[in-house]
């Protein structure tokens, strides 16, 4: 049996009790259910990837079993220690959502109004960096609000608390680019749908489950790519349009070009 060390230090690394005292939680993963008669020896082990025991909020849907843990992490711990940091996260994320729709309408006639100043056309070099910036902000948004919510959250205030941080993220990186902003938000879709997907309670066992959610992938995938395709395409004629009247501002006065406005 494995015993800790006497001098209380801590433990790092992944540790399993010997055979005869665990049982191997996989099975029930499969079956979608937690009915283990466990004994006064008996323990209940989890050997997926660390990243994927049941204590962390994005552990459920993916695995079934996470709700039944937070369950008995209400009732004998609580959530006293991530409830600050998930409220302050909340409101940072609806004041940048508020900012960033009173600032919008300010940045499209600062953008209007540049098209009259004299300055350099863009290469294509420089609009191919463009919209690679637009697409890497585009998944960092989606990725940054991941590693910001509390580990051990409970998941249906994790989740959410993701999707409305990648949301405020977005709104930032389609109010700076000037896209559209349904082509943005179709990945966070696609999350939102592939959870109620993996939440289903009714699956017969693990592999139905898992046949369900490649179906879902499978005809999510063109969607995400035509979301990608008119992102691009918004990007390019924004540039375009920029080169556009930058020729005519140099080939006019500024007070005649302005009257095309």
């Amino acid at each position: 049996m494995f015993h800790p060390p006497a001098n209380h230090t801590k433990l790092h690394g992944t540790y399993r009790l010997p055979l005869g005292y665990q049982m191997d939680a996989s099975y029930y993963y499969l079956k979608l259910r937690w009915s283990v008669p466990c004994g006064p020896n008996s323990v209940i082990t989890f050997p997926s990837m660390p990243w994927l025991k049941p204590w962390y909020w994005w552990s459920w849907p993916v695995l079934p079993l996470g709700l039944q843990w937070h369950e008995q992490r209400r009732t004998s711990l609580g959530y006293d220690a991530e409830t600050p940091a998930m409220l302050i996260q909340a409101v940072i994320y609806l004041g940048i959502i508020a900012v960033t729709r009173m600032v919008r309408p300010n940045l499209l006639k600062l953008c209007h109004n540049r098209r009259s100043e004299k300055s350099f056309i863009p290469s294509p070099f420089l609009h191919a960096m463009v919209k690679a910036t637009a697409v890497w902000f585009i998944v960092v948004a989606h990725v940054v609000p991941f590693f910001l919510v509390p580990r051990t959250a409970h998941p249906l205030l994790g989740w959410p608390l993701y999707l409305l941080g990648a949301a405020a993220l977005c709104s930032i990186v389609i109010s700076v680019f000037l896209l559209p902003p349904l082509p943005v938000l179709t990945l966070l879709l696609g999350i939102v749908g592939s959870l109620f997907v993996m939440a289903f309670p009714w699956y017969s066992d693990g592999i139905t489950r898992a046949l369900a959610l490649f179906g879902y992938a499978f005809c999510c995938a063109p969607f995400l790519w035509a979301s990608l395709t008119r992102t691009v395409i918004s990007l390019q004629s924004l540039l375009e349009r920029e080169a556009v009247f930058l020729r005519l501002g140099e080939s006019m006065p500024l007070s005649e070009s302005n009257k095309l406005y």
